[in-house]
């Protein structure tokens, strides 16, 4: 199981994550950071603070947009950067006078200011990828990295598994988000095949009495038949009904490399299995459109924002009226996802459109916007 991703950062002095390693090849990438001073760091953990940070400056009443990353902690405490992604977003942010969190977070006082121009040529890393040999073909994966972030130049595989790696500070930022997620992936479906082990253990009680050799649950005993000698995938729910219903890439990708699929939904997340769907097809289609379809999610998952409608303690009629205004809205937002439950609506999309709907929803409805 993965537990640990060990990566050791030689800047020259430099703060891996300072903004100011900014990529050569993208001088405009300055234009669009911001520096963010004030943050109640004794008040809150550094992962929480960033988290509030991405909240308020992605939220149009603050007259923010999307964000591209949010970086802390630095070496100041209290100083975050916070890179969008248009440069008009950073100059509109800038230009209010007044910036304050949330109240839950701290209702902090913050000083907002543009990041001047400096560009870091290298940024230099040594990966320890040996946490993943027991998942993953270390070779492969590196192969992969290769392909997914060309700017970087990889040293060879050192037989323990580590590597050295040099490039620009956003590319060493998209390698760290590409291992993370590789990581958590690989975490999160051993997590599921533990326990749907001990599901089957406590289904099939005479076969635990079996001898150890033959009472081992391995994985191709819990991928369903259809899909064996396949590739499997765990993924953010709201993430894989997005790319499922509002990427037309989905199904073209499946359709031309003609791929099978089998989804199994567990709340938050969904176990996707593919499988070619002629017998003549090249086995590592399924690994191509594997790899595809984890690119799309990590971007989802950095762009996408969901807003609730919560029905509990409403009357059927109330809840009927704010269908009715989702269904009249969507048609203004193609590309937002709407998803009807029992106990509540979600709005899955943009930060901007989420906003956006909601606030046009609650219009027409009569209410105000929380």
């Amino acid at each position: 199981m993965v537990t640990t991703l060990c990566v050791h950062r030689q800047t020259s002095g430099t703060s891996f994550w300072e903004a100011s390693i900014l990529y050569v090849k993208e001088p405009t990438a300055w234009e669009r950071t911001i520096v963010v001073a004030g943050l109640p760091f004794s008040l809150f953990n550094d992962q929480l603070l960033a988290i509030f940070v991405k909240s308020h400056f992605q939220d149009i009443k603050n007259e923010g947009g999307d964000v591209e990353d949010v970086i802390y902690p630095t070496r100041t405490k209290g100083v975050a950067y916070v890179i969008f992604k248009e440069r008009k977003v950073a100059e509109n942010v800038v230009r209010q006078k007044k910036q304050r969190l949330a109240k839950k977070a701290g209702n902090a006082q913050l000083t907002v200011s543009h990041l001047s121009e400096k560009v870091f040529n290298s940024v230099k890393a040594l990966l320890d990828l040996s946490v993943f040999r027991s998942q993953i073909v270390l070779e492969r994966l590196v192969t992969d990295l290769k392909k997914k972030i060309p700017m970087l130049h990889f040293s060879p595989l050192e037989p323990s598994g580590k590597i050295h790696v040099e490039g620009s500070f956003l590319a060493m930022k998209r390698l760290n988000e590409s291992l993370l997620l590789k990581s958590t992936h690989l975490l999160q479906r051993n997590r599921k095949i533990m326990n749907e082990g001990e599901k089957w253990k406590r289904q099939s009680p005479q076969r635990s009495l079996q001898k150890s050799a033959n009472s081992v649950t391995t994985l191709g005993t819990l991928v369903p038949k259809s899909a064996r000698g396949g590739e499997m995938l765990v993924l953010d729910t709201d993430v894989f009904l997005y790319l499922k219903q509002k990427c037309r890439c989905y199904e073209t990708t499946l359709n031309r490399f003609h791929i099978q699929t089998q989804e199994r939904v567990d709340g938050e997340l969904t176990t996707l299995y593919l499988k070619n769907a002629h017998a003549d097809s090249q086995p590592s289609n399924t690994w191509h459109v594997k790899e595809l379809i984890e690119e799309w999610s990590q971007g989802l998952h950095l762009e996408l924002r969901k807003e609730m409608f919560h029905l509990g303690g409403m009357g059927s009629r109330e809840k009927r009226n704010i269908q009715w205004a989702c269904e009249k809205v969507h048609s203004r937002y193609r590309k937002v996802l709407i998803n009807f439950y029992r106990t509540h609506i979600d709005i899955i999309g943009s930060s901007s459109d989420t906003y956006l709907f909601k606030k046009e929803v609650m219009k027409l409805v009569g209410q105000k916007v929380s």
